[in-house]
């Protein structure tokens, strides 16, 4: 690396603005406005030399000094908040009816705007590959912004001498001369450690400072912010994270997602209490939700646990874990899992018992069979030698073109297409029948199909969760706090005196709250003869 060596001899870093021994500039673009040499010294990173403003050589440099570039780290940003916002038009994924394909249903329910949505890759946006790369060149951002910067600042903060080179000290925005040889340096210094400057002194220059660690606020706000983003991108790790949703009937056991298989959760009883309807207080509620309007629903449950003696393959061995209730904010706890009270089904068809009887008598009765809706079988053999197929079933059955179609996978309004055998017989009947619906497929039917029986339940909608982020992120959050709070209420502070021989210079830096530190230096001179300094800023203003 190249070396610069500055008229006082030390050798500086290629790219130093000013020398880090006596503060001369060296280049012409260290000035604020131009080439003027009348013009304030550019005092940002005290003319450190840092690597995105020196090198630009190699493809390693160019995507250095990318990263390192404050306007892209905002573009990035915006960008991401603009996708944030996109994502948030239309429900998630995770939010439309179970089993249905996103590409049918952002197209039927929001036309060609929801199609172009869905085909963006909006539908899924939070766990979308593109927008976890946008996170990532965030965080690389932020990183790489911090290492530019703040480890030039630190070496030239760290080793900064008093004796300064005569052109720093008059090109301070803070400067001021004094001509008088009865200047008191004592009481100066006195005075300067009253007010909890440490000074430092070399061959009489001096040098007082305050509150360093302020200027390291920023880089702890970036620290918070890598760390939030870290439990951010953390929460698309199982390992960390799990927000699922799992359905679970009266009387069900159940798998409980998210979990691999370890958890259960049978559902011993559903609960859903109203708002008294005769009630007065609760009239415009009710004409608002157009009927009755819950006071509380929750779920009476059992969670086991997978026994470690069981054997893949073979139904497991549970183990009680804890029985509780979820309520609406009330969540069941065990582990590191939590089941939260989320949603519901009233009254869904749970069995259905049809008979087969002659099609112009339904009083003849040739055998009935039962069919289970959650786990229908193929075929139902009758000891009176009927066998019935089921070729079709349609848990939630609407017709579509004239087809019948199922919008989804939950048995609310059921319905089949049976073939019916008679005894000795290879042809079969084939039948629509459903809700209100009994369809003789070809006009030509001997029998008939009859709904005898149905049983109904509750379904109880229980949202899954386990994060471990929380943590990470609030750590994030407390940190990047302490570094606003670092860098808001304190200023770095310095003031450098330089004698001569009719007098002293007197010199003052801030990185903000100017008049603070004239203050300040208003107060340290109090009783030294030494001049007050000038805003130099201002006068030029």
């Amino acid at each position: 690396m190249k070396r610069i060596t500055c008229e006082c001899g030390h050798e500086n870093p290629e790219g130093a603005v000013l020398c880090e021994a006596c503060g001369k500039p060296i280049e012409e673009n260290q000035h604020i406005d131009g080439n003027d040499d009348q013009k304030l010294l550019n005092m940002r990173y005290d003319g450190s030399a840092r690597r995105s403003k020196t090198y630009n050589r190699t493809f390693v440099d160019k995507v250095w000094n990318f990263f390192s570039s404050v306007k892209v780290g905002v573009w990035l940003i915006v960008i991401t908040v603009i996708a944030s916002a996109v994502g948030t038009i239309l429900p998630q994924e995770m939010y439309i009816p179970p089993n249905e394909d996103p590409a049918v249903h952002y197209r039927d329910q929001y036309g060609l705007f929801g199609q172009i949505y869905y085909q963006l890759g909006f539908h899924n946006l939070f766990s979308s590959w593109w927008y976890m790369i946008l996170i990532a060149m965030i965080g690389i951002s932020i990183v790489v912004a911090s290492i530019d910067r703040f480890f030039p600042l630190y070496k030239v903060l760290k080793k900064q001498k008093p004796k300064r080179h005569e052109t720093f000290m008059k090109k301070q925005r803070v400067f001021g001369k004094t001509e008088d040889e009865s200047v008191d340096l004592e009481l100066f210094k006195k005075n300067l450690r009253k007010q909890r400057f440490k000074v430092y002194e070399q061959d009489g220059h001096l040098l007082a400072e305050k509150n360093r660690f302020a200027r390291w606020g920023p880089y702890v706000n970036h620290i918070g912010l890598i760390v939030f983003l870290l439990g951010s991108l953390l929460r698309f790790i199982p390992a960390f994270y799990i927000d699922d949703f799992v359905w679970v009937r009266e009387g069900e056991t159940k798998v409980i997602s998210g979990t691999d298989g370890e958890y259960f959760i049978e559902n011993k009883d559903f609960i859903l209490e109203t708002y008294d309807e005769s009630d007065e207080r609760f009239q415009q509620a009710l004409l608002n939700q157009g009927g009755p309007v819950p006071k509380n629903f929750q779920t009476d449950a059992v969670i086991y646990k997978r026994s470690e003696s069981s054997l893949p393959g073979q139904e497991p061995e549970l183990e009680i874990v804890k029985e509780a209730s979820a309520k609406m904010n009330k969540p069941i706890k065990f582990d590191e899992y939590a089941l939260y009270q989320a949603s519901y089904q009233l009254n869904e068809f749970s069995e259905m018992t049809f008979k087969v009887h002659d099609k112009d008598d339904e009083d003849t009765n040739y055998g009935e069979f039962t069919v289970d809706l959650s786990e229908p079988e193929t075929v139902y053999e009758l000891e009176s030698g009927y066998r019935i197929e089921i070729q079709n079933y349609f848990p939630e059955y609407e017709f579509s073109n004239g087809e019948p179609v199922s919008v989804s996978r939950f048995p609310k309004n059921p319905a089949f297409v049976f073939q019916l055998y008679p005894p000795g017989e290879s042809e079969p009947e084939t039948s629509f029948l459903g809700i209100g619906a009994n369809i003789d497929a070809s006009g030509e039917n001997e029998y008939k199909l009859g709904l005898v029986n149905f049983d109904v339940r509750d379904v109880t909608g229980l949202t899954v969760k386990k994060d471990y982020t929380l943590p990470i992120i609030a750590i994030g959050g407390a940190i990047f706090m302490i570094g606003v709070i670092q860098g808001m209420y304190w200023n770095h502070r310095r003031i450098w005196l330089q004698p001569k021989e009719n007098g002293v210079w007197i010199a003052g830096h801030t990185n903000k709250n100017w008049f603070a530190l004239r203050r300040e230096i208003g107060k340290a001179i109090e009783g030294t003869n030494i001049q007050e300094p000038v805003d130099q800023y201002e006068m030029e203003k």
